[in-house]
């Protein structure tokens, strides 16, 4: 007799930052949604395939259902049914301001100072962010090539000139920035740590820029690390009033945005979608819901659980780090049923100048 198992069969969430990563050939990050096509769902549903596996199984030779039924007995009656789930919205996003605004904030303690780069290790920073600062010893007055040597972006880096986004770095891309800036200009490199590697033969997945950047024929030095404790910021400090004239014109770079929003009655499971948004960090009343990737797909929506949504008229908060673009319109939507399979994205927007080289494919994510 032949014994099968399953991977997997209860699906699930790679809530905050611990989605991890996959090595096959490239770094693969897991996407947020672990729901993995398993018979039964990320919200704990029953899907088709497990009435499909019950059908199989219930065709299987007497004989092997007596061995079977020696360890478990085949459950009779009803399944329990899906919970119930809501729609709401679409609700509209305010700006509360880009995210070198709040830096005092998310670094209290200060930074880190120096000569090279720094790993997220090195200054004991887990998970999430940390931004890199340093500021330009000559004026340069053409595009210049900004780059890190050997592959040196784990995972991938947000790159702004004296507060102004210039564009996207990222592991595994051969993907040049060109920057220009006046003598004393804030260069900011903000790194993202994608995940870590789950498993395989690589266990020294360092995170962060592992080798200093380098502008035209310059090696950038005498480096300002601050490790960025969002979720301290989102639980303890927002919403927070910030003087309109700190707000970006044309909202581009890491953002805050948010909102709240009551529920009449009871709440319910529900699904967010983020339709036209880029990239990045999504927290419900203080909890990181994780990562969206709207652009790159292939998910397009967020599993909330019911006990994060406050019933009965209270206020929930939804705030939002978009890493990249803001749509024209900044909604969000509350769905009844997830998109998960969305077809693969081909056109990125990593900068907003013509100024960019890659001679390689993007960053995919991983479901395994």
């Amino acid at each position: 007799m032949k014994v099968k198992s399953q991977y997997m069969f209860h699906g699930g969430t790679n809530f905050g930052y611990w989605n991890g990563a996959d090595e096959k050939g490239r770094f693969l990050p897991i996407t947020t949604s672990y729901d993995y096509d398993a018979p039964i769902s990320e919200s704990g549903d029953p899907t088709p395939k497990l009435f499909a596996i019950r059908n199989v199984i219930s065709k299987v030779p007497y004989h092997f259902i007596k061995i079977w039924a020696q360890f478990q007995e085949i459950p009779l009656g009803p399944l329990p049914p899906p919970s119930p789930k809501m729609m709401l919205g679409p609700l509209t996003l305010q700006l509360d301001g880009d995210l070198l605004a709040f830096l005092d904030l998310l670094c209290p303690q200060g930074p880190i100072r120096s000569i090279l780069p720094m790993t997220f290790e090195a200054v004991k920073q887990d998970h999430g962010f940390m931004l890199y600062r340093t500021y330009l010893i000559h004026t340069v007055s053409k595009p210049t090539q900004f780059w890190v040597p050997n592959n040196g972006v784990h995972d991938r880096a947000y790159v702004m000139v004296d507060g102004v986004f210039q564009g996207v770095l990222e592991r595994n891309m051969k993907r040049n920035l060109f920057l220009t800036g006046k003598m004393g200009a804030k260069l900011d490199v903000l790194l993202e740590n994608m995940g870590r590697l789950s498993f395989g033969s690589n266990s020294s997945d360092f995170k962060g820029l592992l080798e200093p950047p380098i502008l035209g024929q310059t090696i950038l030095t005498q480096w300002l690390m601050f490790p960025l404790k969002i979720d301290n910021l989102v639980k303890r400090w927002f919403p927070i009033q910030l003087l309109k004239s700190s707000h970006p014109q044309t909202p581009s770079g890491p953002t805050f945005y948010s909102t709240v929003f009551p529920i009449f009655g009871s709440s319910r499971d529900t699904f967010l979608f983020l339709p036209g948004w880029t990239k990045g960090q999504v927290w419900i009343n203080g909890f990181n819901l994780g990562r969206y990737w709207t652009k790159r797909g292939p998910q397009q929506t967020l599993y909330v659980p019911r006990p994060l949504l406050f019933p009965r008229g209270a206020l929930n908060k939804i705030t939002l780090l978009e890493l990249e673009n803001v749509p024209s319109h900044p909604q969000i939507q509350f769905l009844d049923r997830p998109i998960l399979n969305n077809t693969l994205h081909k056109t990125y927007i990593y900068s907003l100048s013509a100024d960019v080289q890659s001679t390689s494919e993007p960053m995919e994510l991983s479901g395994h």
